[in-house]
């Protein structure tokens, strides 16, 4: 390295960059992540320069003035170990990061980010495999008011805002598709199927109880068409764990959710899945 990394906004190429890396490294996103991503906060992704040629990357994506999430952080391997990824960092939680900001880390960067002061809230486990729908399709496309009751939803269940973010990722693009379960004339269940580099993944899944998610789990199976399919679970929802494993998902891997700053008021009851590692 002939000179100090020199640290940019990226641009549209630059994130498509990052997540060819990210899709190296196994994270499989999904196949049109970058526009939902862009569209959240086309300020919060950063790329480190050597020498002209982009060697890491870091998302820090606000939410409003006091909450973001910390994802893609990823230095090719070439680099690591001369300071690139750590300058990046730096400057990053230095410029983007507000109060809070939150971040699901691998068990072996976990005692980094306590360093850096995250703090664990609970863990998450991936879960995989193929689904056979149980029943009929019972879920809808969303329509206008089933959006605007899903963006009120995520944030009751997040704890933070993310409303643009949101409307993109359920509507932005073809290769995600969302389906809503009305119950009473209210949303009880929501969740989005994306397609990614291999097979799909369903995230959010939200519901008001057990038989709600599993009945719009059905509904997304039934448009994966037996396609294998990952779903992060918050551990403290035990109804999660024991739906994604009783139909038959087995564990992939682990990472914790971790705050820096006061955490978000979660409502984990209702989440069967998370919507993105990257976002939160």
């Amino acid at each position: 390295m002939t000179d100090a990394p020199v640290i940019r906004t990226m641009t549209r190429g630059d994130l498509d960059l990052a997540l060819s890396w990210a899709e190296a490294e196994g994270w499989n996103p999904g196949l049109d992540d970058a526009a939902a991503f862009r569209a959240a906060d086309p300020n919060g992704f950063l790329a480190a320069d050597v020498d002209g040629i982009p060697a890491a990357s870091l998302s820090i994506v606000r939410f409003g003035d006091d909450t973001a999430f910390l994802g893609l952080y990823i230095c090719r391997a070439e680099y690591r170990g001369r300071g690139v990824g750590f300058a990046l960092w730096q400057h990053g939680m230095a410029h983007l990061a507000p109060r809070t900001t939150g971040l699901d880390g691998v068990p072996a960067q976990q005692a980094n980010y306590a360093r850096a002061g995250f703090a664990m809230a609970h863990g998450n486990v991936r879960y995989s495999g193929a689904i056979t729908p149980m029943g009929p399709d019972l879920t809808l496309a969303p329509e206008r008011a089933h959006i605007d009751a899903a963006v009120t939803l995520d944030r009751a269940v997040t704890g933070f805002d993310r409303a643009d973010f949101l409307r993109n990722w359920m509507c932005g693009d073809p290769s995600r598709i969302s389906r809503v379960l009305i119950r009473d004339g209210a949303l009880a269940g929501l969740g989005v199927l994306r397609a990614c580099a291999s097979g799909w993944k369903i995230g959010p899944l939200f519901a008001t109880d057990r038989a709600v998610a599993e009945a719009t789990l059905d509904g997304l199976a039934h448009q994966a068409g037996g396609g294998r399919i990952s779903l992060d679970v918050p551990d403290p929802n035990e109804d999660a764990v024991a739906l994604a494993r009783d139909r038959g998902l087995v564990p992939e891997f682990e990472t914790a959710r971790m705050w820096r700053g006061p955490a978000p008021a979660q409502d984990l009851s209702r989440t069967f899945g998370l919507t993105t590692f990257e976002l939160g």
